[in-house]
């Protein structure tokens, strides 16, 4: 890693990994996928891409991940995680035990909004992002049930949370790395940075 110039790291288990390091390296980052536990020691911050909650759990629990995050984020790492990287962050998972982070002091809801064939776009107001409404694209998405005080729930969809800052980390329902709006992965790079 280069002196003064920010890496992030994204999970590269499953999912939208490619992506979300496109996005990144257009806003002026450098990246690195992580795979093994000590290529989380290069990386400032990390994300954690959608794709399937319970194998991306089992996954770093067998990959001796999960510890290495928890370890990183005691240390002040930011962590952002969409859709299924959401889920990951969550304390608590409605209706599942599965492996998760547990990170933030929220409770989520799996594919809260149908199946893959209910997946839908949608416009919404984001006054941390600015004036211009994010165009949001939700994949058997999750939403956020229940957020603790510590919780800063920054924008909704049908009246349930689906942006939210805890500290350094950050989680979305949504997937901004499929459109080409940069303005969450530039919050994300600012949170990094701070």
């Amino acid at each position: 890693m280069s002196t003064g110039k920010i890496c992030i790291g994204v999970l590269a288990l499953q999912g939208a990994f490619r992506e979300h390091r496109r996005m990144l390296e257009r806003c002026g980052v450098e990246t690195v996928e992580i795979r093994k536990p000590e290529e989380l020691d290069q990386v400032q911050g990390l994300v954690i891409p959608g794709g399937e909650s319970t194998t991306i759990g089992k996954l770093m629990v067998e990959w001796g991940l999960m510890e290495k995050i928890k370890a990183r984020a005691a240390q002040g790492m930011a962590i952002y995680g969409t859709c299924a990287g959401m889920i990951m962050l969550a304390k608590e998972i409605i209706g599942s035990d599965q492996p998760r982070l547990g990170l933030m002091d929220i409770k989520v809801q799996r594919n809260a909004f149908g199946r893959q064939r209910e997946s839908f776009e949608a416009e919404m107001d984001v006054p941390e992002l600015g004036d211009i409404p994010l165009r949001a694209v939700f994949i058997r998405a999750p939403y956020i049930e229940e957020a603790g005080p510590g919780v800063q729930a920054l924008a909704k969809v049908h009246g349930k949370i689906v942006i939210a800052r805890q500290g350094k980390f950050l989680a979305t329902a949504f997937h901004p790395e499929l459109t080409n709006d940069e303005r969450v992965h530039r919050y994300f790079i600012n949170m990094v940075a701070g």
